[in-house]
């Protein structure tokens, strides 16, 4: 059986394109309240209708009935299931907003926080302050959608929390790396696209970024604004790239933080950011080899090494957490990996690390738990369903057996750390539906100036995407933040900050290639 690394490759990008959620899940929720002497308004705009086809004109003349929902407003729409036909039936998206706190808004900024799979509604109801900064919160109503197959609007379900703990958690019976090994993952992974087809309610197909990009033009509409202002996270980019490149002559003001390059080929997706992810590891071993509590000695190639021989010996010999759950070396590299985004979060990476090392595997299951949404036996979302959802749909099998032995040899190489458990039989091999997606430039022709910030080692989205990203696109400016960590705009680093908000408030247009 020849084994095919690439779709494995682009299902790591399950631990990699979701950073907003993994800060917040472990520096806690903050909440931005709106002052008590400010009412909440459920009023609607019109509907912005003008140049619409008239097969469209029933989803786009929709009136918004916002409700109140503790300090925030909420309200669903439908949009066409299919948007080439779009009688085919309808699906629902969920929106929130908070009004801008200075009582003049100048218009809705929607929201993406990344994945694909992360819920934007939840994220502007719990984390604000991690979203955007107060001026924008003055300046705008922000509004979390979420996008199609995600959280509360009509959304991907295949799992119960027991099936989910199975198909993340358990480890396989078979050696890693036999023929039995390859055959067993790819019944798990046909099982759960089984159960996702069955439990979707025929949405799967229609579960794309094209899609979700015509749906952000839907909500534009019936918020009542001529165009597009958005704040796009990580998988985000991509999202917000799609929209001008579908709508150019819509696009307003946008920021893209935390690039994804949309015309590098499917395989080197996954490449490039286990690649980024050993980088960010090496600083946190440098970090780390300075502290007395750090469990490694040595230099930082020393340490690398008995990282690898500790994730080895946890394939070997699984330990047992205080419910019951095995703690493999997959999962050990999903905790791994949940941390390195971001620096604040490698304290918290040093003390799992000590924990396994003494036997006590809980934190790092805590960690894990972080990344999939997992709490106190249940989850809190359906993000990885979406998220697989959207891959499966969005990236095109188009790598040989040729180029896929070589990007194995290659990351053996580039990350060695991680290239062991980065490698296996496609999770999308089974699924229902074929790829509709397309990796290409996008150049969105006409579009008015977008922002693009990239950080100097971000381990998720690397730097190198940002600058891609920002030269493909014909009015793209570029914004670098040099440090560590995924993403660069609210992450206290004020110039960054100046350029966004300079842009998004005032509309003064960043210099192109910025440097903070």
């Amino acid at each position: 059986m020849t084994r095919t690394p690439a779709r494995r490759l682009r299902r790591l990008l399950a631990v990699v394109a979701s950073v907003a959620v993994a800060s917040v899940a472990l520096s806690g929720c903050l909440y931005t309240l709106i002052p008590e002497d400010r009412p909440l308004s459920t009023e609607s705009a019109a509907p912005d209708v003008s140049g619409i086809p008239a097969d469209l004109l029933p989803f786009y003349s929709q009136t918004v009935d916002w409700s109140v929902c503790g300090d925030l407003e909420c309200a669903t729409i439908t949009a066409p299931l299919d948007w080439d036909e779009p009688g085919l039936g309808e699906i629902e998206l969920a929106l929130t907003r908070q009004r801008a706190l200075s009582g003049e808004a100048i218009g809705s900024l929607l929201f993406n926080p990344g994945g694909p799979g992360s819920s934007a509604v939840d994220f502007i109801r719990d984390s604000m302050s991690v979203a955007v900064t107060p001026a924008i919160e003055d300046a705008y109503d922000v509004v979390g959608f979420d996008t199609r197959g995600v959280g509360a609007s009509s959304a991907v379900r295949c799992y119960d929390a027991a099936g989910m703990d199975a198909y993340l958690y358990d480890i396989p019976e078979n050696t890693r790396g036999t023929d039995a090994w390859e055959a067993e993952l790819e019944a798990r992974n046909a099982d759960f696209a089984a159960a996702c087809e069955q439990n979707s309610d025929g949405i799967l197909e229609h579960v794309t970024t094209v899609d979700s990009a015509r749906d952000m033009d839907l909500i534009r509409a019936v918020l009542g604004d001529g165009e597009l202002y958005y704040l796009g996270y990580s998988y985000g980019t991509f999202l917000g790239a799609t929209y001008a490149e579908l709508y150019p002559d819509r696009v307003g003001r946008l920021v893209l933080d935390g690039a994804i390059d949309p015309a590098i080929p499917s395989i080197e997706v996954g490449e490039i950011q286990l690649t980024g992810f050993e980088s960010a590891l090496r600083a946190y071993l440098a970090d780390c080899l300075q502290s007395s509590e750090c469990p490694f000695r040595g230099t930082v190639d020393e340490a690398a090494a008995d990282l690898g021989a500790l994730y080895a010996r946890l394939d070997r010999a699984p330990l047992t957490g205080s419910d019951g759950r095995m703690l493999g070396a997959d999962t050990m590299v999903t905790a791994t990996l949940l941390a390195l985004y971001s620096e604040d979060s490698w304290q918290y990476l040093t003390i799992a690390l000590e924990d396994v090392l003494q036997g006590n595997p809980d934190i790092a299951f805590l960690l894990a738990d972080s990344y999939y949404g997992r709490f106190d036996g249940g989850y809190t979302d359906n993000s990885n369903e979406a998220f697989i959802a959207y891959n499966c749909m969005d990236y095109p099998d188009d790598t040989t057996p040729e180029e896929a032995a070589a990007a194995e040899a290659r990351l053996a190489v580039e990350a060695p750390t991680f290239a062991p458990y980065a490698i296996g039989p496609d999770t999308c091999a089974s699924w229902p539906y074929p790829a509709t997606g397309t990796r290409g430039v996008l150049t969105a022709d006409g579009a008015a100036p977008i922002v693009v910030v990239g950080t100097t080692n971000d381990p998720a989205t690397p730097y190198e995407w940002a600058v891609s990203l920002a030269d493909q696109l014909s009015s793209g400016v570029l914004v670098t933040r040099e440090g560590e960590g995924h993403t660069g705009f609210n992450k206290g680093n004020a110039c960054v900050d100046a350029a966004v908000e300079g842009y998004l408030i005032d509309g003064v247009v960043p210099a192109d290639g910025l440097v903070c």
